[in-house]
């Protein structure tokens, strides 16, 4: 999964990286140096073009002509050299604003993140969460409700205390609200200003960022109680082998044994945490925009490791202007909080119309004692055997 996203991010995102680095040189010979047809040709169809000819064509004062002379230059630069300067990032500006960003005044990926956002980014997140809801209501019409197989005791278990279900729905409601407004934000003007109009859609998108940005602390604090609570319970464990071999149960009568928490559950709270994570600190770098850059670090990483090699994305850039750290941010905070939805829409379906009595474990804390041994046999039978030793420690002796 952490390829898949880094490669969707790396080699459809804005900034050019190993494929304009392998391309071979052209000749330019004939121009001096300057674009060529096959350079504009190339560019129309969409491909990487070397950019080296404009970016170090920045101008040289050791070289210049005097002012006073033929195609004399003020500094070296002509007004084209300077322009090309400030585009990709080599121009001396001073800036009376001393912030990270005060001197970057052309940000040439800008356009490239926008259609990136506004394409791909939205087409494909459309078609994984909306696959994700066709594939879970055929799953439904096939296998139908997992029911409990054996006759209801009415006896229960106490399966979640008060402060883990707390914990649990302060983080799936602000999870919930963060989805939303965040799908407002990025679907907003291609469907909701057609279907409301200009002003109803500005209302809304300024609530849904004033939202955003607020219920984002309920997520990271949820995220934080979760993790503390149940990590204990979350760790790998033998049983869960035999509970994957035979799919949970899922496809077939009968479950295999499982503790407080299964191998399907495992893996939908690492899920969690590990893409809650990484969520919750691109969202603090956009939070706090230009303090927290996180990428070009990473690719210097990635690059001195080898990482980026053997996944195929050939050699990263290490330095990005902060506009970019900024897309980049933007960008991996939406991707990964795609999968995670579709991750959590299949957690919600389990967890409500797709299993009887799993649904009373976050709602009223109790579960059927049928529920519990048919499900979580092991930790059925440890509850049941905790709460019998309580017993009989507080009858009095005869």
């Amino acid at each position: 999964m952490l390829r898949a996203l880094i490669a969707l991010m790396l080699t459809l995102s804005f900034i050019s990286t190993a494929h304009a680095q392998d391309a071979a040189t052209p000749d330019r010979s004939a121009t001096g140096g300057a674009q060529t047809l096959d350079d504009i040709l190339a560019r129309q169809r969409g491909e990487d073009v070397d950019n080296s000819f404009r970016s170090q064509a920045t101008g040289d004062p050791n070289s210049a002509a005097g002012m006073a002379d033929q195609l004399g230059t003020l500094g070296g630069a002509s007004d084209p050299e300077l322009w090309r300067a400030l585009r990709f990032g080599t121009a001396d500006v001073t800036a009376s604003n001393n912030g990270p960003a005060a001197t970057v005044l052309v940000q040439d990926g800008g356009m490239k993140w926008l259609q990136f956002r506004q394409g791909p980014l939205a087409t494909y997140g459309a078609y994984l969460l909306i696959g994700t809801l066709v594939l879970l209501a055929v799953f439904y019409l096939i296998r139908g409700r997992i029911k409990i197989d054996g006759e209801k005791t009415g006896r229960t278990l106490l399966r979640f205390k008060m402060i883990e279900r707390f914990g649990h729905w302060l983080l799936a409601g602000s999870f919930l609200l963060l989805g939303l407004t965040g799908l407002i934000s990025l679907f907003g003007r291609k469907v909701l200003i057609p279907a409301f109009g200009h002003e109803a859609f500005a209302f809304l998108a300024v609530g849904s960022k004033w939202v955003h940005n607020n219920v984002s602390w309920a997520f990271m604090l949820g995220l934080v109680m979760i993790f503390i609570m149940w990590v204990i319970h979350n760790l790998p464990d033998r049983t869960d082998i035999n509970w994957l071999l035979k799919g949970g149960g899922i496809f077939s009568k009968g479950h295999p044994p499982a503790k407080k928490f299964n191998a399907g559950q495992k893996l939908i709270f690492w899920s969690v945490i590990v893409l809650g994570t990484s969520i919750s600190v691109s969202g603090l770098a956009l939070l706090f925009p230009f303090e927290i850059n996180m990428f070009a670090a990473t690719f210097a990483k990635l690059n001195a490791f080898g990482i980026s090699g053997a996944l195929g994305l050939g050699e990263l850039r290490e330095t990005l202007a902060p506009h970019e750290e900024m897309q980049y941010a933007q960008l991996w905070h939406a991707i990964v909080s795609f999968v995670l939805m579709a991750i959590i829409f299949a957690h919600i379906y389990i967890g409500t119309v797709g299993m009887e009595g799993a649904a009373d474990a976050m709602t009223s804390g109790e579960v059927e004692e049928q529920w519990a041994r048919e499900h979580h046999s092991i930790w059925a039978d440890e509850v049941t055997a905790h709460d019998e030793t309580q017993r009989a420690n507080a009858t009095p002796a005869q």
